[in-house]
């Protein structure tokens, strides 16, 4: 029985001592990646239209308006008639007298008020768009191709690299 426990034991301490262990990656960094050099073959700027207002032309133009509300001379004069309609008839007549009043007040009222009208010019800025506006182009990226080992790649960076590029490296297995 001791024999089979001690055999046992030594089995044991034989296959911890033949176990491998490997060293954890590196702290900040996964496992089984490198950096190397890459020739850059060719690089393509990208652009894109600057998100702007389009510019406008403006100048001063003259301009003449005229002053044709009417509508307070007519309620005045329409008050007025009808204040001395009501003050000529009697009876039913007064009725018919104060909104007669009323109508010729307010039609004289309005052809006063028009023949006072005024007419004024003043300057007013006026802008348009300017023809043929085409907006301004700005790189906002470079299409980048890349030899590394034999391997021709295609990234898009927001930076020129030059003439070599710095790629990381990740090796994996396949399955």
């Amino acid at each position: 029985m001791y024999k089979i426990l001690i055999g046992s034991l030594l089995l044991a301490f034989a296959v911890a001592a033949n176990a491998q262990s490997y060293p954890p990656p590196p702290s900040g960094q996964a496992a089984n990646i490198h950096y190397g050099w890459a020739e850059v073959l060719r690089v393509d700027p990208v652009y894109a239209a600057v998100a702007q207002p389009p510019p406008q032309q403006c100048y001063p133009q003259t301009v003449t308006r005229q002053d044709n509300n009417h509508t307070g001379g007519t309620v005045l004069g329409a008050i007025v008639g009808g204040v001395l309609g009501s003050t000529v008839g009697k009876g039913n007549g007064r009725t018919a007298a104060t909104v007669a009043g009323a109508v010729a007040g307010g039609a004289v009222g309005n052809r006063v008020s028009a023949a006072h009208d005024q007419t004024y010019t003043t300057q007013q800025t006026v802008c348009r768009p300017v023809d043929n506006y085409a907006p301004p182009q700005q790189i906002v990226a470079y299409d980048v191709e890349y030899r590394y080992r034999g391997e021709v790649y295609m990234s898009r960076l927001p930076f020129d690299p030059g003439e070599r590029l710095r790629v990381r490296v990740t090796v994996a297995p396949a399955d």
